[in-house]
């Protein structure tokens, strides 16, 4: 046996121990379409259990609804199930392009790109337009694929602490001095882990005074914030102002893939030069399809985004007491673990009161820092508000969930 095979075996053991839980909620299978109802295998007793769905960022109600269905199943009959190539060479289809044309207009731009993943239009900028003598300032709260994209680059990048303007403002200075490229700073609209939003109102002037470009994930922001759907850019006036957008399908849309969008001049570089859109498959037909269904949804149906907010806001209201890691703003509530909570116990109990939930542990954030994160939809009632709540004041004081 080869040295690496011992230590192979040794960090899988590590990482099984991790795992032993006879009370673990994680893959849980779904047997229904998305709602705020789901069926489910429960793993625990071997049948399927009807629950409240409180983890699915289907924001919209748009994974099951009818228009979206027909917009699917008619781009089936007229594209098929895939395409089986990638945009520059045979993968860029009519369907494709209007929806590249339609999402443009959307965010008030003047081209996108569509991508196979958010995680991969993340990856796709950085690795497409950073070069060595660039400097990239980010927000310690930015995603994993900003972050890993960041790895695969030469340009310098900086961390600075969460929505710290002065921070941020002394960064730009040194970097204007020392700079030889470009300086791009990168926040997100909606913090996918806390709730909050990125100060646009006040990044752009930061941006506009230091000459810097602003890049935008707006994965949690597009289609819920803005007075048609458009985003944090949208919310904060300041649509003129960002240079690069980046958001995913897989959230308001209820689909997959993510998108770039900007001017005509950067999205035309990117094509050649984003080595994950240049060597990845285009999304299938289908995908594209439940985007501009969901397009027109989001126009015909403003009362599901007005909706989802009023949702937040009385689910924020019910959970008064409840400590946060930051006041809701969007769509997502991120609850504080109580000191001694252990958190896969009180994901259990969770489960067994029928309320699906997130629960985040290390890795995906550091182990001080566990949570669970609470997503809201525009279907959910009134009712399944104040019976997620009162399961939160029950799992809260629950001795089950703080064992010695």
């Amino acid at each position: 046996m080869t040295p690496s095979r011992p230590y192979l075996k040794q960090r899988m053991d590590a990482f099984r121990d991790t795992i032993k839980d006879d009370q673990l909620t994680y893959m849980r299978c779904v047997t229904s379409p998305a709602g705020r109802q789901v069926e489910v295998e429960d793993p625990f007793i071997g049948k399927k259990r009807q629950m409240l769905m409180f983890a699915s960022n289907n924001y919209l109600g748009m994974a099951n609804h009818p228009h979206v269905n027909l917009r699917v199943e008619r781009a089936i009959r007229e594209y098929g199930s895939g395409i089986g190539g990638p945009p520059l060479l045979n993968g860029y289809i009519k369907l494709i392009r209007e929806t590249e044309e339609r999402m443009a207009a959307f965010k008030g731009d003047e081209a996108s790109m569509l991508f196979s993943s958010g995680f991969m239009a993340n990856i796709g900028f950085v690795g497409g337009l950073a070069t060595a003598d660039d400097i990239i300032l980010y927000d310690a709260l930015s995603h994993a694929s900003l972050r890993d994209g960041l790895k695969l680059v030469k340009a310098e990048a900086i961390r600075f602490a969460h929505n710290d303007l002065e921070e941020l403002e002394s960064l730009l200075a040194d970097a204007e001095q020392r700079c030889k490229g470009m300086i791009f700073v990168c926040v997100e609209g909606v913090y996918s882990m806390d709730g909050d939003l990125g100060r646009l109102d006040l990044i752009v002037p930061l941006c506009k005074k230091y000459g810097a470009m602003l890049v935008v994930d707006d994965a949690h922001g597009t289609g819920v914030l803005g007075d048609q759907g458009q985003g944090t850019a949208a919310h904060f006036h300041c649509v003129e102002d960002v240079d690069i957008n980046m958001g995913t399908f897989s959230k308001a849309f209820a689909a997959c893939g993510g998108f770039l969008s900007a001017s005509a001049e950067i999205i035309d570089f990117l094509r050649f030069h984003a080595r994950s859109y240049v060597f990845s498959a285009s999304p299938p037909p289908t995908v594209a399809a439940a985007i501009l269904g969901a397009l027109e949804v989001m126009e015909y149906e403003p009362w599901r985004r007005t909706r989802l907010l009023e949702n937040a806001g009385y689910a924020t209201e019910l959970l008064e007491g409840i400590e946060m890691y930051a006041q809701p703003q969007a769509a997502v509530i991120s609850l504080k673990l109580p000191e001694g909570m252990n958190i896969r116990k009180a994901a259990y109990l969770f489960h067994q009161k029928d309320i699906f939930i997130n629960a985040i542990e290390y890795p995906a954030v550091d182990p001080a820092l566990q949570r669970f994160r609470v997503s809201l939809m525009s279907d959910h009632t009134k009712e399944d508000i104040q019976a997620l709540a009162q399961a939160v004041r029950e799992v809260w004081i629950d001795p089950a969930a703080y064992p010695d």
